[in-house]
């Protein structure tokens, strides 16, 4: 609070006098800004933050960071390509036994079973018969191969590509992702059906392990052997079997999505009723 000491003043005759109500006001009024003031610059003196509005405070503000820039949506690419595989409970897989070598997938290999298959409603108990004499016989924990194509066209899911495949030859299957077509393609002739299918699978493969259709080779090419068979090889050979999967490559993703259950197991007990392809 400001006191206001307010004395007599004389006017013109020498006589004291009193001031009237505006002068009281205006005395008043100045001594407030004097002593508001006298406050503001103690604060300034001392450090003390100053009310909202002061130039003090503005000066402290500080800008707000920029907001940061919003994050690329990736659209996915468009499925060009689609196709089921059945899952190895559905044609009557055994387990796998311990052990396996595990390797990293580099590059792609096709085979043949080298067994004419006649009907295809056999290619089913067929798979089972070829996991029984790896296993049993020549003692490798699975069928040897990763994939099986049968002559209507229909996938079937063989061993897990995570481990390495098997021979009974001279080379090192270690690296490779083996499809297998079911048939003797020295005594009978590939369909249009187990083309595509191996195609569809083989560009699967270099989508998902990143690996080129440059590396696609057959059986015979790192063995001594007539896999995959003279009328499937012509296929490779001619480069027609590199030109599918080229094809296939260049229109989008393709996509092997595993089909179990009653599903799987109502196809391959169609396959067995001998359904067309």
């Amino acid at each position: 609070m400001v006191t206001v000491m307010v004395t007599p003043t004389e006017d013109g005759h020498g006589r004291g006098r009193f001031m009237n109500r505006r002068q009281l006001l205006w005395v008043a009024g100045g001594a407030g800004i004097a002593a508001a003031a006298s406050v503001y610059a103690k604060q300034l003196d001392a450090g003390v933050p100053v009310a909202e509005g002061t130039t003090s405070r503005a000066a402290s503000v500080k800008p707000a960071p920029p907001a940061p820039a919003p994050e690329p949506v990736v659209t996915p690419a468009p499925i060009a390509a689609s196709a089921a595989v059945i899952c190895r409970d559905a044609w009557g897989a055994r387990e796998s036994l311990p052990g396996g070598v595990r390797h990293t997938i580099t590059r792609m290999t096709l085979h043949h079973t080298a067994a004419v298959l006649g009907d295809n409603r056999n290619a089913p108990g067929r798979l089972r018969q070829h996991q029984r004499l790896h296993q049993d016989e020549r003692g490798w924990v699975d069928i040897a191969y990763h994939v099986g194509i049968d002559r209507n066209g229909n996938i079937y899911e063989l061993r897990n590509t995570d481990f390495a495949g098997d021979t009974a030859t001279e080379y090192n299957p270690a690296g490779h992702f083996l499809v297998l077509c079911e048939g003797d393609f020295d005594q009978e002739a590939v369909s249009e059906e187990q083309l595509h299918s191996a195609a569809m699978a083989f560009a699967w493969a270099a989508q998902t392990f990143e690996v080129s259709a440059d590396s696609l080779g057959s059986h015979r090419d790192f063995a001594a052997t007539a896999c995959p068979g003279a009328d499937l090889y012509a296929h490779v050979e001619s480069g027609d079997l590199r030109r599918r999967i080229d094809a296939l490559l260049a229109a989008g993703t393709v996509d092997l999505h595993r089909v179990c259950g009653p599903e799987a197991s109502e196809i391959v007990a169609a396959v067995e009723a001998g359904a067309p392809a």
